[in-house]
């Protein structure tokens, strides 16, 4: 990385969707230096447990906990609390849980964190998942536009004391309307290069559009971790990033 790269924060969280501890401990390290988060979510936690965390963690990398908590208000403040102890940077509830759900887990997580000496986690509430459209909500009972409904959720998460959201690259500028402060964090998956395939996802958008949208986050997974040269597949998307931050994509 040039040292001008490194001196911006780095926005791509690289997603560890594999099957076993070792496939993740590869990518990370094939990775380390370009990726600026790595996102391990419930394939590879179901696998190989907490300790992959502490593996990677381990390594002075950063990770985001992708397990999308959704229960009763004292189970998940429970595991907010337990993931906060593991020294992820980022873990995410789901937003209909309720604003009793959430506010519950950022208290517990905060007054862990501070009796504890922790660094507190960024706790983010999933919107509506990038695999979904419309006719997909209307499956499950919600008639209001896919817009509409994450802007919504959004209102709920920020009054419920979480940190942002996870929404799709296609509500960025939507939530960033409705939430305009600059500390709420949006962060974006559903990301795809120019020319990449879509794969599950429904809502997706480039980097440098993801950008310029107003995303603090990109979660990348296959066509970084699919690529050939991994390595590579990840510098063109920093690049594109860099690009499109500085007006120039």
């Amino acid at each position: 990385m040039t040292a001008e790269r490194e001196a911006i924060r780095n926005p791509l969280v690289v997603a560890l969707d594999v099957a076993t501890a070792a496939q993740a401990l590869e990518i990370t390290g094939r990775l380390r230096g370009l990726a600026g988060m790595f996102k391990v979510g419930m394939q590879l936690f179901t696998a190989a447990g907490p300790d992959i965390v502490r593996r990677i963690t381990g390594l002075g990398e950063r990770v985001f906990l992708d397990l999308k908590f959704h229960d009763i208000p004292n189970t998940v403040a429970g595991a907010g609390v337990e993931a906060a102890r593991l020294g992820v940077s980022i873990f995410n509830v789901h937003a209909p849980g309720g604003s009793a759900m959430m506010r519950a887990t950022a208290e517990a997580v905060g007054e862990a964190a501070a009796r504890e000496g922790l660094a507190r986690p960024v706790i983010l509430g999933v919107t509506v998942l990038t695999s979904l459209d419309q006719r997909a909500l209307a499956e499950v009972g919600i008639e209001c536009p896919v817009e509409e409904e994450v802007v919504r959720l959004a209102r709920l998460c920020e009054a419920s004391g979480l940190d942002g959201v996870v929404a799709s690259p296609q509500e960025i500028a939507a939530v960033r309307g409705a939430l305009g402060g600059p500390g709420f964090v949006v962060l974006t998956p559903g990301i795809r290069p120019r020319g990449a395939a879509r794969d599950d996802q429904s809502r997706v958008m480039t980097p440098a559009e993801a950008v310029r949208a107003g995303a603090d986050y990109l979660v990348v997974g296959r066509p970084v971790t699919a690529a050939p040269d991994m390595a590579a597949a990840a510098e063109k998307i920093l690049e594109e990033i860099e690009l499109a931050a500085a007006g120039d994509v």
